[in-house]
Protein backbone atom coordinates (compact mmCIF):
# COMPACT_ATOMS: atom_id res chain seq x y z
CA UNK A 1 0.00 0.00 0.00
CA UNK A 2 1.17 3.24 -0.89
CA UNK A 3 -0.20 6.28 0.88
CA UNK A 4 -0.17 9.90 0.12
CA UNK A 5 -0.44 11.86 3.36
CA UNK A 6 -2.29 14.89 2.37
CA UNK A 7 -1.96 18.64 4.55
CA UNK A 8 -3.71 21.58 3.29
CA UNK A 9 -4.84 25.18 4.20
CA UNK A 10 -8.47 26.18 4.34
CA UNK A 11 -8.18 27.96 1.12
CA UNK A 12 -6.49 25.35 -0.79
CA UNK A 13 -8.03 24.60 -4.30
CA UNK A 14 -7.95 20.97 -5.72
CA UNK A 15 -4.99 22.42 -7.96
CA UNK A 16 -2.79 23.22 -5.11
CA UNK A 17 -3.43 19.86 -3.94
CA UNK A 18 -2.91 18.06 -7.20
CA UNK A 19 0.45 20.31 -7.31
CA UNK A 20 1.51 18.62 -4.22
CA UNK A 21 0.89 15.02 -4.89
CA UNK A 22 2.60 15.90 -8.22
CA UNK A 23 6.20 16.90 -6.51
CA UNK A 24 5.73 13.48 -4.81
CA UNK A 25 6.72 11.93 -8.46
CA UNK A 26 4.71 8.70 -6.56
CA UNK A 27 1.37 6.44 -7.55
CA UNK A 28 -0.65 6.35 -3.88
CA UNK A 29 -3.50 3.55 -3.76
CA UNK A 30 -4.88 5.64 -1.04
CA UNK A 31 -5.01 9.34 0.43
CA UNK A 32 -5.16 10.10 4.04
CA UNK A 33 -5.60 13.29 5.77
CA UNK A 34 -6.27 14.24 9.15
CA UNK A 35 -10.11 13.76 10.12
CA UNK A 36 -11.75 17.14 9.10
CA UNK A 37 -9.49 17.60 6.51
CA UNK A 38 -9.70 14.10 4.67
CA UNK A 39 -14.01 14.37 4.21
CA UNK A 40 -13.06 18.66 2.75
CA UNK A 41 -14.29 19.37 -0.64
CA UNK A 42 -10.53 19.82 -2.50
CA UNK A 43 -10.04 16.36 -0.72
CA UNK A 44 -13.11 14.65 -1.80
CA UNK A 45 -12.58 15.84 -5.50
CA UNK A 46 -9.00 14.52 -5.59
CA UNK A 47 -9.82 11.41 -4.43
CA UNK A 48 -12.91 11.14 -7.15
CA UNK A 49 -10.44 12.11 -9.87
CA UNK A 50 -7.90 9.72 -9.26
CA UNK A 51 -10.46 6.73 -7.89
CA UNK A 52 -8.72 6.53 -4.65
CA UNK A 53 -9.96 5.93 -0.89
CA UNK A 54 -9.11 8.35 1.24
CA UNK A 55 -8.04 7.85 4.78
CA UNK A 56 -8.89 10.07 7.65
CA UNK A 57 -6.49 9.77 10.68
CA UNK A 58 -7.40 11.09 13.84
CA UNK A 59 -5.20 13.79 15.87
CA UNK A 60 -4.27 11.16 18.31
CA UNK A 61 -2.91 8.88 15.63
CA UNK A 62 -0.65 11.19 14.85
CA UNK A 63 0.42 13.09 18.08
CA UNK A 64 3.72 12.54 19.28
CA UNK A 65 4.52 10.33 15.74
CA UNK A 66 8.36 11.30 14.59
CA UNK A 67 8.70 12.81 11.08
CA UNK A 68 11.68 13.50 8.94
CA UNK A 69 10.58 17.25 8.80
CA UNK A 70 9.43 19.52 11.14
CA UNK A 71 7.22 22.77 11.08
CA UNK A 72 6.56 24.55 14.53
CA UNK A 73 3.34 25.39 13.30
CA UNK A 74 2.08 21.89 13.21
CA UNK A 75 3.92 21.06 16.30
CA UNK A 76 2.24 23.26 18.18
CA UNK A 77 -1.59 22.28 16.59
CA UNK A 78 -0.90 18.91 15.82
CA UNK A 79 1.80 17.60 18.68
CA UNK A 80 3.88 16.25 15.49
CA UNK A 81 6.56 17.96 12.74
CA UNK A 82 4.52 17.33 9.82
CA UNK A 83 1.30 16.83 9.11
CA UNK A 84 1.43 15.37 5.50
CA UNK A 85 4.46 12.72 6.72
CA UNK A 86 2.51 11.98 10.09
CA UNK A 87 -0.94 11.65 8.03
CA UNK A 88 1.02 9.01 5.59
CA UNK A 89 2.20 7.12 8.19
CA UNK A 90 -0.49 6.47 9.89
CA UNK A 91 -2.70 6.01 7.26
CA UNK A 92 -0.17 3.62 5.80
CA UNK A 93 -0.47 1.18 9.44
CA UNK A 94 2.21 2.66 11.28
CA UNK A 95 2.19 0.91 14.73
CA UNK A 96 -0.33 -1.77 13.47
CA UNK A 97 0.04 -5.29 14.22
CA UNK A 98 1.71 -6.80 11.31
CA UNK A 99 2.52 -3.99 9.72
CA UNK A 100 5.28 -1.56 8.71
CA UNK A 101 5.16 2.26 7.67
CA UNK A 102 8.07 4.30 6.51
CA UNK A 103 8.48 7.37 4.35
CA UNK A 104 9.41 7.00 1.00
CA UNK A 105 9.15 10.76 0.14
CA UNK A 106 9.08 13.25 2.78
CA UNK A 107 6.90 16.23 2.61
CA UNK A 108 6.83 18.36 -0.36
CA UNK A 109 5.07 21.76 -0.52
CA UNK A 110 3.30 23.65 -3.02
CA UNK A 111 5.33 27.20 -4.08
CA UNK A 112 2.15 29.50 -2.47
CA UNK A 113 2.29 27.03 0.94
CA UNK A 114 -1.04 26.02 0.33
CA UNK A 115 -0.95 22.57 0.46
CA UNK A 116 2.13 19.28 1.58
CA UNK A 117 2.32 15.94 0.43
CA UNK A 118 4.42 13.03 1.66
CA UNK A 119 3.99 9.09 0.97
CA UNK A 120 4.53 6.19 2.58
CA UNK A 121 4.88 2.76 1.93
CA UNK A 122 3.37 -0.21 3.67
CA UNK A 123 4.52 -3.71 3.80
CA UNK A 124 3.44 -6.97 5.95
CA UNK A 125 5.82 -8.43 8.01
Amino acid sequence: MIVAGIGYRQAATLADLQAALALTGATPTALASVAGKADGEVMVQLARNLNLPVIAVTEEQIADLDTATQSARIKARFGTGSLAEAVALAGAGHGAAGAIAHLTVPRVQTDNGMATAAIAERTTT
